[in-house]
């Protein structure tokens, strides 16, 4: 979720073709980051690191859910303050390493339950798409959501910290208003694509809207996993 697109020209005042190109440009972005995603992650599972990591972290989750929230605002609002094409480049690799690290116990641990990881991906890639499709469809501006954003991760920052000190687990509702919060995510990243980006930050763009789909996928995961 991007935290600043006072812009001074976004793509939405471009010509159509300009449009068209920086949003190829965005999606083109987000699955190369998913396809490097995938590709780290099953580098990790196959040489049993991820196995290692998850069991350093298995009475740490508190840790683990943080670091990820810290991670998606972190790199986001890094490469949104960057200018040079290389400097958004290695911010968005450092993004994609570190959800991947992040992810590695869940994965390794959904990774010995039949079923669970491909029934995440499907229900995330249809999450998403439909979201996405919504956005651009309507063409609706969703850039209201942000106060929602701010909000909704302070809070859960805030739900992850009292777990900690009074020892409670974030439970089955806490996943599913996740999964809700990170659909608002998709929703106000692929608006900010259409409408208020500059036609130079698709690769901010684009960590942005990659940060929203790792979100509502660790939850999605999160959510099959409690089940089982």
């Amino acid at each position: 979720m991007a935290d600043n697109l006072s812009y001074v020209s976004p793509v939405s005042q471009a010509p159509a073709k300009d449009r068209a190109d920086f949003i190829w440009k965005c999606y083109a972005h987000v699955v190369g980051g998913i396809l490097a995603f995938a590709a780290i992650e099953a580098y990790l599972i196959t040489s049993g690191i991820a196995f290692q990591i998850a069991g350093a972290m298995v009475d740490k989750w508190w840790l683990v859910l943080g670091a990820f929230i810290l991670v998606g605002w972190g790199a986001s609002h890094v490469a949104h303050t960057l200018e040079s094409k290389p400097a958004q480049y290695a911010a968005y690799a450092v993004l994609v390493v570190a959800e991947a690290l992040i992810f590695a116990p869940m994965i390794a641990l959904a990774s010995l339950q039949p079923g669970v990881l491909d029934s995440a991906i499907g229900v995330t890639v249809v999450g998403c798409v439909g979201l996405i499709a919504v956005a651009m469809i309507t063409g609706k501006d969703f850039s209201f959501l942000r106060g929602l954003m701010v909000w909704g991760g302070m809070l859960a920052l805030g739900g992850i910290g009292a777990s900690m000190l009074f020892g409670f687990q974030l439970g089955t509702w806490f996943s599913v208003a996740m999964i809700g919060f990170a659909g608002a995510a998709v929703l106000y990243d692929t608006s900010n694509i259409m409408h208020h980006y500059p036609q130079d930050r698709y690769v901010g763009a684009s960590m942005a809207l990659f940060a929203s789909i790792a979100l509502m996928f660790w939850y999605i995961l999160r959510l099959f996993l409690s089940r089982d």
